[in-house]
């Protein structure tokens, strides 16, 4: 069983258990998050897609943790100027762990 939903102009295949990072959200751990986009629905009587949503499906996760991605360093050179600048940055991130999907009542 999985779940196809959009957050934050990205979509995500998610089933119940998997952890995974989303944009930074000022949150603190132990907190639940619900994300009514659901796009795709599968299980064993089926795909249900929607149209472009499901109308009643959600999911549902806890946040685990708040940390920071790796450090990407950004270096500007330009040459015979004798100018240099390196810098560096960290993607703050929400790790996220997928506790209930929800269909929501199937239709035909």
């Amino acid at each position: 069983m999985y779940a196809i939903f959009q957050d934050g102009g990205r979509q995500y295949r998610v089933e119940e258990g998997q952890e995974l990072d989303l944009d930074y959200r000022e949150l603190s751990v132990g907190d639940e998050l619900r994300f009514d986009q659901v796009l795709a629905y599968r299980d064993e009587e089926g795909l249900k897609l929607g149209r472009p949503t499901l109308q009643s499906a959600s999911v549902t996760a806890e946040v685990v943790a708040v940390r920071q991605g790796p450090k990407l360093v950004v270096q500007k050179l330009r040459r015979r100027k004798n100018s240099r600048t390196k810098i560096g940055h960290r993607q703050m991130f929400t790790r996220v762990r997928i506790n209930r999907i929800d269909e929501g009542e199937r239709g035909p």
